[in-house]
């Protein structure tokens, strides 16, 4: 059955309808509208503060995580304290209903904490998140199910800000199939349709998780550049989450750009640290171009505790993925999310820092850390 155009007035009720529990008074105050925010002091690589900073896939609450508990104080900190002008945050839920619940979610967050937090939906905002010291927010998806059967709620999300979709997660799906689906489909004729109306709709085509046809098919398709937002060089180490040099050039060819994530699939078997991850950017370099290389890093501005309560719940968290079939080989209970050297609210200053000392002229360290991000917005929201 076809759903009515979501209107406004529906969303919003929908919104108003959530059980989001309001922040105390003294997180409000902190984060109270009071004009252009102050720059962090820096002591790492010199032109970070003035520099255009996109993590393209991030949430500045607890990522990854299994309950992630509502925003607190440090963690909108963090945030803010980052240095990171935006992020792409995955908003999506299972279904068109859950995911309109989930933006609403997000963009009370946005109004409850509006020196924190703006949203992303021109190239106008980012400009002005980096003026604010404020955290931008990217709405994006990570899978096309919120889509249903229906390819005109495409625009309807598009509507709703969403600017960034991700064609399947690791298995299939009405569009295509997962990294993990052993039948490598492809796109469906479904899939082609998707991608066809995100095209019109400006909002970028995510192939992260797809599978290698699907990945192919979906850079073909696509008549704008596409994204890799999170992912690794499968020539440094081998995961079905990485990509082959094939599809990193395909991709570059058609001006779109990866982003390296910073997970334990660039190093399976064991935990990532910084000079994983260089490696990992500067092969991306060397088969796209430095103007085809980014940071998706799927973690949280906040950094991982370490306490014995989020490793209770990381291992809760993995044990539940690997029971539902989505999750990745190498996700172990016994390794974290993260990269261990990395694991800091500034760490896309600690990527920058780690570029510069192996080498890399200041020029190419800004396009990677967010300025091919711009670009890529500049050319596909057109505003």
């Amino acid at each position: 059955m076809l759903r009515d155009p979501l209107s406004r007035r529906a969303f919003l009720g929908a919104s108003a309808a959530l059980s989001l529990s309001g922040p105390d008074a003294a997180l409000r105050s902190l984060y109270a509208p009071s004009g252009t925010a102050a720059k962090p002091d820096s002591k790492g690589w010199p032109p970070y503060n003035d520099a255009m900073v996109i993590d393209f896939l991030a949430s500045p609450g607890y990522f990854n995580y299994p309950l992630n508990p509502a925003l607190d104080q440090e963690m909108i900190r963090n945030a803010v304290e980052s240095g990171i002008t935006a992020v792409n945050l995955t908003c999506n839920g299972n279904d068109f209903e859950s995911s309109v619940q989930r933006i609403a979610g997000w963009l009370d967050r946005i109004e409850r904490f509006p020196n924190a937090f703006c949203q992303i939906r021109t190239v106008a905002d980012l400009q002005d998140a980096k003026e604010t010291g404020r955290l931008g927010i990217v709405l994006g998806f990570q899978d096309t199910t919120p889509f249903e059967q229906n390819e005109s709620n495409v625009e309807e999300f598009s509507q709703l800000g969403v600017k960034v979709t991700q064609l399947t997660y690791n298995v299939r799906n009405l569009v295509g199939d997962g990294c993990l689906e052993p039948a490598n489909g492809g796109l469906t004729r479904f899939g082609y349709q998707i991608v066809e109306r995100m095209n019109e709709a400006g909002m970028i085509v995510d192939l992260s998780h797809c599978g290698q046809q699907t990945t192919a098919e979906g850079i073909a398709a696509s008549s704008q550049p596409v994204a890799i937002t999170h992912s690794g060089c499968n020539t440094i180490a081998w995961h079905p989450r990485s990509k082959y040099d094939a599809e990193l050039r395909a991709m570059a060819d058609r001006g779109g750009i990866i982003g390296i994530y910073l997970m334990p699939f660039l190093t399976p078997g064991r935990a990532p640290l910084r000079e994983d991850v260089l490696d990992h950017i500067e092969h991306a370099v060397q088969v796209c171009g430095e103007d085809h290389v980014g940071i998706g890093s799927d973690l949280s501005t906040t950094p991982i505790d370490g306490s014995e309560e989020y490793w209770s719940r990381h291992r809760e968290f993995v044990a539940g993925r690997i029971e539902r079939g989505i999750a990745a080989p190498n996700e172990d209970p016994n390794i974290l999310f993260t990269v261990e050297d990395l694991n800091s609210h500034r760490r896309m200053e600690l990527i920058a820092d780690g570029l510069s000392r192996r080498g890399h002229p200041d020029t190419r360290i800004e396009k990677i850390i967010g300025g091919n991000w711009e670009r890529l917005f500049r050319e596909i929201w057109r505003s």
